[in-house]
This record gives structure tokens, C-alpha cells and sequence, in this order.
């Protein structure tokens, strides 16, 4: 009897077994990068750049050449990387705790400069790695460890939303927000990483894609509750949509 694959481990990831947390989304994040690369083709011409977080081992995992950059650095790492090498692919993966609080300014300046790297923003309301401390991105009234009454406007300012910052930047060709806590918001966020990078392949400019993803270690809930809390607190506080799409057709 012949057996036909329907499915398999894209060429992108590596053999190993990836180290997150029961019920993290960044394993699924992964999963569609890699299927991405291997549907344009350029897992040979793909450099990789791991963020210092929960995702500080993702060199291991993506099947591609990648570096390590210091805490927020990614995208200026990035930036040398495509300047010297314009005939490659270079991305970022970043979770908000390195993106949005010591990675503001590089972020920023990448995407006005018009970069034409891509970058994966994964957003979980909170640093995961070390502990479960308060970041840009934790919501109003979230606990914490470092707001263990909850985030308050007054003492710490409000949530920072990185992708209406930027997507006033001129040099931005595709700029979204999805999540990935159903299989439809799953195949929507991957469409979504495809045109992030097209935008670098057809050299339109910086392309990133915001996840809102899930921490059920530091928030303190089971993986299935995970995944109904973001869509009742956090996609109200970050709702959804394209803010710049240049790219047009996946083609």
C-alpha cells in the first residue's frame, strides 16, 4: 500500500525538541516561520536572529544560519546583516519584554529607516523568562511580580502598543497584529508572517507581524484558560486588524 505524507516537520526546524512551557504559543509561531520559509524557498539564503527571552535558544530551533543579539539589539544586528549581505533574508524573533522596553528605540528606527528585514513580535503581556515581571505591554490591573496589585496608570504608565507606534513610520510595507489561540486565528497569522516576508523579498521595506500570544506559567493559569484569556483581556486592549499592507497579492 502506498502512503501519501500530508504532513511533516518543515525543513526550517531542526530535530530538536523545543524547551517552552506547557500551553506557550511559541512553538506553534515557529512552526509557521519555518512553513513560511519553505514555501518562498530561501531556507538556504535565511539568517535568523534569537532575542535574549523565552526564545533565547530559537537559533537552535530554526534550521537556518542565526546569531544571538544582546537584550533589544535584534534589529540592529539584523540591520548589519542585510546591509552586508543584501542577497539574504535576515528576521527577528522577539517577545515584548525585549522588543518594546530596551528594544523601543532599535524597533523604531529599523521600521522608520525602512529596513528590509522582518520581524516576529511575539506579545504575551509579560516577561517570561525571568520570572514574570511587568513589561511594556502588561495590561492595566495585571499582576505581576513586579505589580502584585496590579499594573496601575499612575505608578506605571499604560500598555504600549508597538504597532500603532510604528506604523506611522514611512518606511514600513507590511505591519500586522494576529493571535494564534484557534486554528483560524493560526492560518491568519500565518498568511500574515508570508507577507512580512515578502515585503523583504520583493525589497519593499520592514515588515513585521505582532502575536498575541499566551504565558500560562506566569499567569497563573492552565494552558486551556490561556488561551480564553487572551481573547477576553488581551485582544481588547490589542485589537486585531493590518495597519500597512504595500505587499498586495502573496505572489
Amino acid at each position: 500500500m502506498a502512503f501519501e505524507v500530508i504532513l511533516k516537520r518543515p525543513e526550517s526546524l531542526t530535530q530538536r525538541e523545543f524547551t517552552y512551557c506547557p500551553g506557550c504559543t511559541h512553538g506553534i509561531i515557529h512552526r509557521l516561520i519555518a512553513e513560511v520559509i519553505d514555501e518562498l524557498g530561501i531556507r538556504e539564503k535565511t539568517l535568523a536572529v534569537a532575542p535574549i527571552g523565552c526564545s533565547v535558544f530559537a537559533y537552535q530551533f530554526f534550521n537556518t544560519d542565526a546569531t544571538v543579539a544582546a537584550h533589544g539589539r535584534a534589529p540592529a544586528v539584523a540591520t548589519g546583516m542585510k546591509r552586508a549581505r543584501p542577497d539574504l533574508y535576515v528576521f527577528t524573533y522577539q517577545g515584548d519584554g525585549d522588543l518594546a522596553a530596551i528594544g523601543t528605540a532599535e524597533i523604531v528606527h529599523a521600521a522608520n529607516r525602512g529596513e528590509k528585514i522582518t520581524t516576529i513580535f511575539v506579545n504575551n503581556a509579560i516577561y517570561g523568562m525571568t520570572g514574570g515581571q511587568m513589561a511594556p505591554t502588561t495590561l492595566l490591573g495585571m499582576k505581576t511580580t513586579t505589580t502584585p496589585y496590579g499594573r496601575s496608570a499612575t505608578n506605571d504608565g499604560y500598555p504600549l502598543h508597538v504597532s500603532e507606534v510604528i506604523k506611522e513610520a514611512r518606511g514600513v510595507a507590511f505591519l500586522a497584529r494576529t493571535k494564534v489561540n484557534t486554528p483560524q486565528d493560526v492560518q491568519k497569522t500565518k498568511k500574515a508572517i508570508k507577507k512580512a516576508f515578502l515585503a523583504q523579498v520583493k525589497g519593499l521595506g520592514f515588515g513585521m507581524v505582532e502575536v498575541l500570544s499566551t504565558c500560562p506559567t506566569n499567569w497563573g493559569i492552565d494552558p486551556v484558560s490561556s488561551l480564553k484569556w487572551l481573547e477576553e483581556h488581551m485582544v481588547p486592549e490589542y485589537p486585531l486588524g493590518v495597519f500597512v499592507d504595500k505587499v498586495g497579492d502573496e505572489k
